[in-house]
């Protein structure tokens, strides 16, 4: 079993505690599906925000998704004039057998357009 980074990332439509969790969650279900894992394969999941999302600490998502027993964390997304606004993103540490180059990073939404070079 090999220790991977998975990334994500989605975009809300406002500052709002419900899209928040919302949104959260369906990225965090994304990504656990498109890899084929569990939350027991999560090792660590760092959740950042835009500067203009304040309603909610997204790693409550999870927690509300059952997932209790792993470390989450969150930050504050740097503020770069011109960036896409109103951003969710994460970094999940997970246990797989999957190699690198099979490993599904999830840009959903709005943030679908931060990497176009990936497949949807």
């Amino acid at each position: 079993m090999a220790v991977r980074a998975v990334r994500g990332a989605t975009q809300v439509d406002d500052d709002d505690r419900d899209q928040i969790l919302d949104a959260t969650t369906e990225l965090l279900e994304a990504v656990l599906e498109r890899n084929g894992l569990s939350h027991d394969d999560l090792i660590s999941v760092v959740f950042t925000a835009t500067s203009d999302l304040k309603a909610e600490f997204p790693a409550y998502a999870a927690r509300q998704m059952g997932i209790v027993d792993v470390p989450l964390l969150c930050a504050a997304e740097i503020d770069v004039p011109g960036a896409m606004p109103r951003v969710l993103r994460l970094l999940a540490h997970v246990e797989t057998s999957r190699p690198r180059a099979d490993v599904r990073h999830v840009y959903l939404r709005g943030a679908a357009g931060l990497r176009t070079d990936l497949p949807q």
